[in-house]
C-alpha cells in the first residue's frame, strides 16, 4: 500500500477543515513544526512559498477577529431598539429641563419668590416630581419588551415545530429560514424515499411498465427469476418487518439488490426459502461484484452433476455477453446483436429517460464433465441466457412535489444537488418539478461546473460563478467541496436587487461543510450522520422535504410576529411619549401618571408581546415573495398604520385633556396641587388611552393591510385570554386602585364612553386600509438590514477567511504528493546506479 496522503491532504482532512475543524491543530502543528530541527524545517519551507507568504499574516489577522454570529433580523431589531433608545432618552431628557425651567422662570422669575430655606424640601418635592416624569418618558420609549418578543416567538415556534418534525439545534434559524430565497437539496432521502425499487420490468418478450401479475408470467420463467435473485444477492441483504405498524419493510444491505428480493416478494415468492434450500457455505463460486465488470455472478451445484451460473449487473455489460433470451413460453430464443440493438431502443433508453437504473439478470448452465476453468471469468461470464431486465429507481416521495410547488410559489428557489449521474437526476428533478418544460435552466455535471467557474490559475471567480448560478438547478456528480462552493457563491453574490439566503439540506459527511456555510443546514435526524447533524441549526426528524416548508412557514410567522408586536408597541411608545412630553410642558403634570404609566409599559411589553408573538402561521404565509436580507422591519404599510392610529389616539387624549372636563361635566384635573387625590378627568384619559390599546392590539395582528383583523383570532386562545385579562384587570385598577395607580372610580356611564372610543379603533382601522400605501410617498421605512455598502468589517473578515481551505489543502496535498513521487524517482535512479556499478 502507498500512502498519498494524511490528515489535512485526505478527503476527510478536507471535510474536516471546511468544517472549521482545523483552525486549532494548525496552530499546534506551527508551534511543533519551529521546535523541529533545521533539516525539517528546511524540508517544510517551500509549502509556505508556494501558498504565498501572506498567509500567515492572514491567519494572524483571521485568529484577533471575532466570529459574526448575529442573525439578519437580530441585526435589524438592534438597530432599530438603539435608534428609539436614543429618540426615548432625548425626548425624556428635554421633557425634564422643559418642566425645571417652566417651574424656575415661573416661581422664581415670574412670582418673584426667594428661595428659602424652610421651603427646600417643597422644591425638592417639585424636582422629584420632573425627573420620575422624564423616567417614565424614557421607560414608556424605550422597547424593553422587545427582547421578549423575539424570544418568546422563537421559543414558541421551535416548541411547535418539533411537532412537524424540525428539530431546531439554533434559535435564530427558524426566523432566518423564512427569509431564505434559495434551497440546495441533496436527491436521496430527501426528495426520494432512499428505497430502491423495481418499477418497471421486461419479462417473456413482455414490456411491463408497472408490476407484472405473477399469475401472467410463465412459472418456469418465475422459479429462474426468483432463484437467480435469491441466490445471487449477497445473503446478508434482506427485507426485514417494518419496526412499527404502518411504515415501509426495513432494507438491510445493499439497495439495489433491496429493489430485486423487494420485486421476488412484489412476485408473491419468498427468497428466504431457496437460501434455506441452497445455504450460503453451498455457493460453489463467486465473483462478487466490483466496478470494472459491473456486474456479480454466482455458481451452484445442479443436482444433476453439472453447474448453473446466475449473474445480474448493468444491462449494457450483461446484454452484450448474452446469446439467448427466454421467450414468453418460457423457451430459449437466440439473441443476436441485432435484437440487442432494438432492445436497446425499445425498452433500455426508455427506462434511462424515465431516470431508472436498468439491471439485467441471466443464467447460464455447464457440464459437470471436464468442470470449466473458473479462473477465466471473461470466457465463464459469457454465452449467457437473458431471464429478465428490470427498471429500478429510488422513487420520489409523493409529498415532495407539492412541496417544492409551494416553494416556488413562496419565492424560493430549489436546486438538486447530488452525487447520481446526470440522468437520473435530471429525470428525478422533472418528476419533483424543480425543472419544468419550457424553462431556461442548466443541469451541469460537477467537472463542466468547475471548469465554467475556474480562471486558468484554476482559482474561483466570483463573476463567472454568477453567470451560472441563478440559472443552474441541477449539480450532478458533484464533490463536496462542489456543493460548498455552489453555496458559498450563492451566499456571497451580489448581482440581485437583495443578497441570497440559501439553505442546504444533507445526510452525509461530505455535506457537512455546505451544511455548516449556509444560512440555514437541514440535516437528516433518520439517515444523517454525526457530522452532518453537528454541522447543521435544524434536524429534520422525518427526513422529509416537506418538513422545509413547514420551517419556512414558521420562520415567516416569527418576522411577522415580531413586526405585529413592533407595529403595536411603537403606536403606543409615540403616543405616550407626545401625551407625557407635551402635557408635562403644557400643564406642568403628565396626564398619565407613572403607575400608569408602567401598567400601559406591562400591557404593550410583556402581555402584547405573549399576545402578539404567539400567533399561529397560516398557508397564506406561503403566497408572497421572502423580505431579504436588506428588507426593512417597519415597512410603509405598518408605518401608515402606526401613524395613523396614532393621530386618531392623540386627538382623542387632547380631547379629553382640555374640554374633558366639560364633556363630562366634572371637576378639571389640571393645574392640581402637587399631592391632589386622584382626579375622575384623568382617570378617564387613562381608561381611554388602555381601552385604545386593547382595541389597537387586535388590529395589530394584521400588518399588510389586509381589512379582516379578526381572521383566525379563535385559533389562538393565548391572545384571546390576555385580552380578556387585561380588560379585566384594567377594571379593578380603576375601581379599586385609588390612590397607589391615581385612580378614581368611574360610573357605568363614563365606561361606556371609554369603551366606544376604544371601539372606534376598530372603525378607524378600516378608515385607515382604505388609504392606498402607494400615495404615502412621504412615509419611511425603518429597521433596515445592512446595505449592500455597509456592510462590515467583520463581514469582510469572515469573507477573507473563507479563502477556499478545500483549495489550500489540496494544493499543499498536490506539492505533498509531486515531493513524494521526485523522492521515489531519485531513490530509484540511485538504486539503478548502484546496481548498475
Amino acid at each position: 500500500m502507498v500512502v498519498t496522503a494524511v490528515g489535512v491532504n485526505s478527503q476527510t482532512g478536507i471535510i474536516f477543515t471546511l468544517l472549521g475543524a482545523g483552525g486549532e491543530e494548525e496552530e499546534k502543528k506551527d508551534k511543533k513544526a519551529k521546535k523541529q530541527d533545521g533539516a525539517v524545517a528546511m524540508e517544510m519551507q517551500p509549502l509556505k512559498s508556494a501558498e504565498g507568504g501572506e498567509m500567515e499574516e492572514r491567519e494572524k489577522k483571521k485568529a484577533s477577529i471575532p466570529k459574526k454570529e448575529k442573525s439578519v433580523l437580530q441585526g435589524k431589531l438592534t438597530k432599530l431598539a438603539v435608534q428609539i433608545g436614543k429618540a426615548g432618552l432625548v425626548m425624556s431628557a428635554i421633557t425634564v429641563i422643559i418642566l425645571v425651567l417652566y417651574f424656575v422662570i415661573e416661581t422664581f422669575v415670574v412670582e418673584g419668590k426667594v428661595w428659602l430655606a424652610e421651603c427646600t424640601p417643597v422644591y425638592v418635592q417639585y424636582f422629584v416630581k420632573f425627573f420620575i416624569i422624564g423616567v417614565t418618558v424614557l421607560v414608556v420609549a424605550v422597547p424593553e419588551g422587545l427582547p421578549l418578543a423575539v424570544t418568546i416567538s422563537l421559543a414558541y415556534s421551535v416548541k411547535k415545530m418539533m411537532k412537524d418534525n424540525n428539530l431546531v439545534r439554533h434559535l435564530d434559524a427558524c426566523e432566518t429560514m423564512g427569509n431564505a430565497t434559495a434551497i440546495c437539496s441533496d436527491k436521496t432521502g430527501t426528495l426520494t424515499t432512499n428505497r430502491m425499487t423495481v418499477v418497471q420490468s421486461y419479462i417473456g418478450d413482455v414490456h411491463h411498465k408497472e408490476k407484472p401479475d405473477p399469475s401472467s408470467l410463465n412459472s418456469k420463467t418465475l422459479d429462474l427469476l426468483v432463484n437467480a435473485i435469491a441466490i445471487n444477492c449477497a445473503y446478508t441483504t434482506k427485507i426485514l418487518p417494518p419496526e412499527k405498524d404502518g411504515a415501509l419493510p426495513q432494507q438491510v444491505g445493499n439497495k439495489t439488490e433491496c429493489a430485486l428480493l423487494g420485486f421476488v416478494l412484489d412476485m408473491q415468492r419468498d427468497y428466504q426459502l431457496v437460501r434455506d434450500q441452497i445455504p450460503e457455505e453451498t455457493l460453489y463460486k463467486v465473483y462478487t461484484f466490483n466496478s470494472v465488470r459491473k456486474s456479480m455472478s454466482t455458481v451452484v451445484c445442479l443436482p444433476n452433476g453439472g453447474f448453473r451460473l446466475y449473474s445480474k449487473g448493468a444491462s449494457e455489460i450483461i446484454l452484450k455477453k448474452c446469446s439467448n433470451i427466454l421467450n414468453g413460453a418460457g423457451d430459449l430464443r437466440t439473441f443476436r446483436p441485432r435484437d440487442r440493438d432494438e432492445m436497446v431502443k425499445k425498452v433500455i433508453e426508455p427506462m434511462a429517460c424515465d431516470g431508472l437504473r436498468t439491471i439485467c439478470v441471466a443464467y447460464r448452465d455447464f457440464q459437470g464433465v471436464p468442470e470449466p476453468e473458473w479462473e477465466n471469468e471473461n470466457e465463464i461470464v459469457g454465452d449467457l441466457t437473458c431471464i429478465c431486465v428490470v427498471g429500478i429507481e429510488d422513487p420520489v416521495r409523493p409529498e415532495v412535489p407539492e412541496a417544492i410547488r409551494k416553494c416556488q410559489r413562496a419565492g424560493i428557489t430549489v436546486r438538486m444537488v447530488t452525487g447520481d449521474n446526470i440522468n437520473t437526476a435530471r429525470a428525478i428533478a422533472a418528476k419533483c418539478g424543480i425543472i419544468q418544460p419550457g424553462e431556461d435552466f442548466l443541469c451541469l455535471e460537477g467537472k463542466e461546473f468547475n471548469r465554467r467557474i475556474r480562471n486558468e490559475k484554476g482559482e474561483i471567480e466570483q463573476e463567472r460563478l454568477d453567470k451560472i448560478w441563478p440559472k443552474l438547478r441541477v449539480l450532478a456528480r458533484s464533490s463536496p467541496t462542489d456543493k460548498h462552493t455552489l453555496v458559498k457563491g450563492i451566499i456571497d453574490s451580489t448581482i440581485g436587487e437583495q443578497r441570497q439566503v440559501v439553505a442546504v439540506t444533507g445526510d452525509g459527511t461530505n455535506d457537512g461543510p455546505a451544511l455548516k456555510k449556509a444560512d440555514v443546514g437541514f440535516a437528516m435526524g433518520l439517515a444523517g450522520t454525526d457530522v452532518a447533524k453537528e454541522a447543521s441549526d435544524i434536524i429534520l426528524t422525518d427526513d422529509n422535504f416537506s418538513s422545509i416548508v413547514k420551517a419556512v412557514m414558521w420562520g415567516r410567522n416569527v418576522y411577522d410576529s415580531i413586526s405585529k408586536f413592533l407595529q403595536f408597541q411603537l403606536t403606543v411608545n409615540v403616543v405616550a411619549v407626545i401625551v407625557a412630553f407635551t402635557g408635562a410642558c403644557i400643564t406642568q403634570d403628565s396626564p398619565l401618571k407613572a403607575v400608569q404609566m408602567l401598567w400601559v409599559n406591562l400591557i404593550m411589553d410583556t402581555f402584547a408581546s405573549l399576545a402578539l408573538a404567539t400567533e399561529p402561521p397560516t398557508e397564506s404565509l406561503l403566497l408572497r415573495k421572502p423580505y431579504g436580507r436588506n428588507k426593512p422591519l417597519i415597512s410603509r404599510t405598518m408605518m401608515k398604520n402606526i401613524l395613523g392610529h396614532a393621530v386618531y389616539q392623540l386627538v382623542i387624549i387632547f380631547t379629553l385633556l382640555f374640554v374633558g372636563e366639560i364633556i363630562f361635566d366634572i371637576d378639571s384635573g389640571r393645574n392640581a396641587p402637587l399631592h391632589s387625590p386622584p382626579s375622575e378627568h384623568y382617570t378617564i384619559i387613562f381608561n381611554t388611552f388602555v381601552m385604545m390599546q386593547l382595541f389597537n392590539e387586535i388590529n395589530a395582528r394584521k400588518i399588510h393591510g389586509e381589512r379582516n383583523v379578526f381572521d383566525g383570532i379563535f385559533a389562538n386562545p393565548i391572545f384571546c385570554s390576555i385580552v380578556l385579562g387585561t380588560f379585566g384587570v384594567q377594571i379593578l385598577i380603576v375601581q379599586f386602585g385609588g390612590k397607589p395607580f391615581s385612580c378614581s372610580p368611574l360610573n357605568t356611564q363614563q365606561w361606556l364612553w371609554c369603551l366606544f372610543v376604544g371601539v372606534g379603533e376598530l372603525v378607524w382601522g378600516q378608515v385607515i386600509s382604505t388609504i392606498p400605501t402607494s400615495h404615502l410617498k412621504c412615509l419611511k421605512e425603518a429597521g433596515h438590514g445592512p446595505g449592500k455598502d455597509e456592510i462590515t468589517d467583520e463581514e469582510m473578515a469572515e469573507d477573507e477567511e473563507e479563502i477556499d481551505h478545500a483549495e489550500r489543502e489540496l494544493r499543499r496535498g498536490q506539492i505533498l504528493w509531486f515531493r513524494g513521487l521526485n523522492r521515489i524517482q531519485t531513490q530509484n535512479d540511485r538504486d539503478e546506479e548502484r546496481d548498475r556499478d
